[in-house]
């Protein structure tokens, strides 16, 4: 059933790749930017539908930065 519905509904499919693809590019760019291994091996490796992806750009990598200008790693 399963196949059958992404079968005839491939555009789905496409959707979701370009929902994912450009916050997973985002993402990873801010990890290796922020030398956050761990995270960016969880973010290439994992796929939430980008939902790990946007709580890291938007949390996680400012909480680095921050913690960067401040001096404290």
């Amino acid at each position: 059933m399963t196949e059958e519905f992404l079968l005839e509904n491939q555009w789905i499919i496409l959707l979701i790749l370009l929902w994912t693809l450009p916050w997973k590019g985002v993402a990873l760019w801010k990890a290796a930017k922020n030398n956050s291994k761990w995270w960016f091996i969880a973010i290439l490796v994992i796929n939430t539908l980008a939902i790990l992806e946007i709580l890291y750009i938007f949390i996680f990598s400012k909480k680095k930065a921050r913690n960067l200008v401040q001096g404290n790693e």
